[in-house]
């Protein structure tokens, strides 16, 4: 049986995470046993982090050790006074000297461009919620997976650049990573139990975003305000920028190679557009299991913060005007050209997956900033991907590719931006 970031690559088969647990197995129990667990939220002012502290409010065994932010100070100070964790971080340092007056005489706080990481190593916590967005995630996992706690991963980066590093990482020091992301969560919770070997592939749904039935000639007109205007999910940004590309999907094709073990062969993804159906799993039988549930992250992060339990939760499940109609469709490559690039890294490997992802960092801000078109995000992509330095091992290398990257989209996005 193979297992995900596993504390034991070969579990007790009695274990929670290999059959239902005896408390729910014959329905429901009058009473729950007691799971206290605390939290450590990283980016807790951001979409993850405050959905997480939501669930925190309605749910008294959960409670809060730390908190780190970016730049948002005044809204980090109302989550500290709401809260009381002990050690909080902020990794502007300007802003957090406009912190540091208004906090509780006992909270210890961290700043700069560290201080989530070190946040991650100093504090005392049973979870890591990970909502950091970007590549500047990548040290505050290796940090919580080295002192061996859980990590709820929304950082699909983190998998992305270093996925076989981190993986090796959880099974050598006990930790175990529970995706987030509502994809992986999926499929995690698909194939509990589960033999992977026994799955013939695995089909990873996509909403197709804001341009699915766009005519083509119109893409590369697409303004930021368009791309940004997702039809399902609240998303940021550059996450939602990554949806109308669809390179969100080709990173979680990576990410999704890195945490199941599976080869491209038994990868597929499908266009969803209702966002109900979140991913599947087809087993060698032909039998098909499929995660479903509302466009609400709060399922997910609810999923992991109490994984291998689960918990009641005030949370919408099945109601007949979400789930009346659920169609699927074949993604357009010509379309959604990006797609194929996600694939292409599993093929690659060594630092394909970190050089893809830092070039589209760079090339979503430009066009964030106006600089290139539509199109052109996946014009430097592959370019830079076709370039990229071929570098591996350790996590400084692949940090070094990451670099690397950053100025080869930057010379590719004056090379378009010329024309």
């Amino acid at each position: 049986m193979s297992r995900i970031g596993t504390r034991d690559s070969n579990p007790d088969p009695s274990s929670p995470a290999a059959i239902n647990h005896p408390s729910t197995s014959t329905g429901l129990a009058t009473r729950l046993p007691s799971l206290k667990k605390s939290l450590l939220v990283l980016g807790s002012t951001g979409s993850i982090g405050t959905q997480t502290l939501e669930l925190v409010r309605s749910d008294p065994e959960l409670t809060v050790s730390g908190l780190a932010a970016g730049r948002s100070w005044r809204r980090l100070l109302e989550q500290v006074r709401e809260f009381r964790p002990p050690y909080v971080a902020l990794s502007d340092e300007d802003t957090a000297e406009e912190l540091r007056p208004h906090l509780p005489p006992a909270t210890r706080l961290f700043t700069g461009s560290n201080a989530a990481e070190e946040l991650a190593r100093e504090a005392t916590y049973d979870v890591c919620v990970h909502g950091i967005v970007g590549s500047r995630g990548l040290r505050p996992s290796i940090a919580v997976l080295e002192q061996g706690h859980t990590l709820a991963l929304a950082n699909k980066e983190s998998l992305v650049i270093a996925g076989a590093y981190l993986m090796e990482l959880a099974r050598e020091r006990g930790a175990e990573i529970v995706p987030v992301d509502s994809e992986h969560s999926a499929i995690f919770q698909c194939l509990r139990g589960e033999d992977v070997g026994r799955v013939r592939r695995v089909l990873l749904t996509a909403s197709g975003g804001p341009f699915r039935e766009v005519p083509l000639e119109e893409m590369s007109h697409a303004t930021p305000e368009r791309a940004l205007r997702h039809p399902t999910w609240d998303m940021g940004p550059r996450i939602s920028i990554g949806s109308a590309t669809l390179m969100n999907k080709a990173l979680e094709v990576i990410e999704l190679h890195h945490l199941f073990g599976l080869e491209r062969e038994r990868i597929d993804v499908v266009i969803h557009p209702q966002s109900v159906v979140h991913s599947m799993v087809e087993f060698v039988d032909g039998s098909v299991i499929a995660q479903m549930g509302p466009p609400d992250m709060r399922g997910p992060i609810h999923f992991a913060l109490h994984h291998p339990e689960r918990r009641p939760a005030r949370l919408t499940g099945f109601d007949y005007s979400t789930f009346r109609e659920l169609t699927f469709e074949k993604p357009d490559l010509q379309r959604f050209p990006t797609l194929e690039l996600g694939f292409r890294c599993i093929e690659e490997g060594s630092d394909a997956g970190c050089v893809l992802n830092a070039s589209d960092e760079v090339a979503v801000e430009a066009f964030l900033g106006r600089e290139i078109a539509f199109q052109h995000i996946h014009t430097v992509n592959r370019a830079v991907l076709d370039r990229r330095p071929g570098m591996d091992g350790d996590v400084e290398s692949l940090l070094r590719a990451d670099r690397i990257a950053r100025d080869l989209a930057r010379d590719e996005i004056r090379l378009v931006a010329a024309h």
